[in-house]
């Protein structure tokens, strides 16, 4: 048993059969249980609540003990390891068999949209790809630990968001967590000392770079510490625009960019002026289509100016005067130059394409080399149905107050984006993303879904019928209309 320790990555336990570049436990990890007595007893609650509450508040723990519980905190049983999060989610997937049982109601709100259906495949071809390149059981295990940690999330934030009363009071829990996990991370930059570090973070001490602290909360890093609060600060602009809980949404705005400011990396702090930017762009909603192209013409113009590719303009950001900009610009640089490397079912060689490149510290490189060129297809395309489906919404709620929820999630999607470009979200903080699609999903059906349904009907049987029949959906409907009906 030995550490891992890396610039990306916090302090990982690892065994004799540790696959390199993952930070997931399956295949590899602690050889035996590290549960502490109080973690025991925050998990055991939490299991009874997300079983016997009512389906719109199991949201409530299984959010806080995903979330605050950090991930050294798990049960080895059978040779694989359940963290916390995990069974968290486990018994969140026991309460969406159950509701599918006891229920009338659909299992999703929405129905089994595109989103969901990209999601699963670029999840599966992950997954698959995987195990085609180590071929070992150990991958195999690995796998369905990674499988948990997001499609099984997803399915279970799917169930327990539905509507826009769910969303919100989602958000006043990530609110009063945000909160938390603030003051805990100023306190870290006070103290050298980091609280969670006695509940199985693995590390007490915080790094320090370039003489400055980057507190990380209960998460692995202060990358994803920091980043998994600056995608929140749209949100929270929501929860105030809505008008009832606008402590709360102080509060969280506050204690997310506090978690930014004390991660003191420069991606969070991008995804966290991605976020405003969003926001402030609100008078351009009408012209997202001219906006789109002019910045894709900008990208031409910088490709042809520059003597290096565009995307090494990553390497000239540094926000924080320790940043790893250029590591971020030669990961893509040399993901697009090994494309046929990677293109079939992924690679575990990228580490050998130059210095430190084993670490995937962007979540559209990790998907490709991971996955291959399928999962990096619907990796993508999750993200541009879910533009697409928040962009129809906004225009059939023109002028409507449901239009600034719409926009406000889009602008959360856009800092996720951001964030992805520096970050992989290996740790519990893949919640907040995972979170946030299920969110747009529950927002958007059923705009698009009654949008579908005042389509006129063009079956002469429907027009025989009276005033009470259903319109039908027609062919011409277009997909983002038909997923969400």
């Amino acid at each position: 048993m030995g550490w891992l320790l890396s610039d990306a990555k916090a302090c990982t336990m690892v065994g004799p059969d540790y696959i390199p570049g993952q930070s997931h436990y399956f295949g590899g990890g602690a050889i035996e249980t590290a549960l502490n007595p109080t973690v025991l007893v925050i998990l055991v609650i939490t299991a009874v609540l997300i079983l016997v509450l009512p389906r719109k508040y199991v949201i409530v723990p299984a959010l806080v003990t995903s979330i605050l519980v950090p991930l050294g905190q798990a049960v080895v049983a059978g040779g694989m390891h359940w963290q916390v999060y995990r069974l968290v989610v486990v018994c969140g997937l026991l309460r969406v068999v159950v509701g599918g049982v006891s229920s009338r109601q659909p299992l999703f709100a929405g129905g089994f949209t595109l989103i969901d259906r990209a999601f699963v495949i670029c999840m599966a071809a992950q997954a698959i790809g995987f195990v085609l390149q180590y071929m070992q059981t150990d991958a195999l295990v690995n796998q369905f630990g990674v499988l948990l940690d997001f499609l099984g999330a997803y399915v279970f934030l799917r169930f327990a968001i539905r509507d826009q009363a769910d969303i919100f009071r989602a958000l006043k829990c990530l609110a009063v967590l945000t909160v938390v996990l603030g003051v805990c991370m100023v306190r870290e930059q006070i103290t050298l000392n980091n609280i969670f570090g006695n509940f199985g973070l693995g590390r007490s001490v915080p790094e320090i770079r370039e003489g400055k602290i980057r507190s990380q909360g209960s998460f692995q890093h202060s990358l994803t510490a920091g980043t998994f609060g600056a995608i929140l600060l749209p949100l929270f602009f929501l929860l105030w625009k809505n008008g009832r809980a606008r402590v709360l949404a102080v509060s969280g705005i506050i204690g997310c960019t506090a978690m930014t400011i004390c991660s003191h990396s420069s991606t969070p702090l991008l995804t966290y002026v991605a976020g405003i930017l969003g926001t402030c762009i609100w008078f351009l909603r009408q012209k997202m289509r001219r906006l789109r192209w002019v910045l894709v013409g900008s990208v031409l113009a910088l490709q042809i100016v520059m003597k290096a590719p565009f995307w090494f303009l990553i390497a000239h950001i540094d926000l924080t005067g320790g940043s790893s900009g250029y590591h971020r610009a030669l990961l893509i640089d040399m993901f697009i130059r090994h494309f046929w490397d990677w293109w079939l079912i992924g690679t575990k060689d990228a580490g050998s394409w130059d210095y430190d490149l084993w670490d995937q510290q962007n979540q559209f490189v990790s998907a490709g080399e991971t996955g291959g060129l399928i999962a990096l297809i619907f990796f993508v395309a999750v993200i541009s149905y879910s533009f697409a489906f928040l962009g129809k919404a906004r225009r059939i709620v023109e002028g409507r107050r449901r239009e600034w929820e719409v926009w406000f999630l889009g602008c959360s999607l856009f800092a996720t984006i951001t964030g992805f470009f520096g970050v992989n979200l290996y740790d519990q903080s893949k919640i907040v993303y995972v979170a946030l699609l299920a969110m747009i999903v529950a927002v958007t059906a059923p705009i698009l879904k009654d949008q579908a349904d005042k389509r006129p009907s063009t079956d002469p049987a429907d027009a025989q019928s009276g005033s009470d029949a259903r319109p039908a959906v027609t062919s011409d409907s277009d997909p983002e209309v038909l997923a969400a009906y």
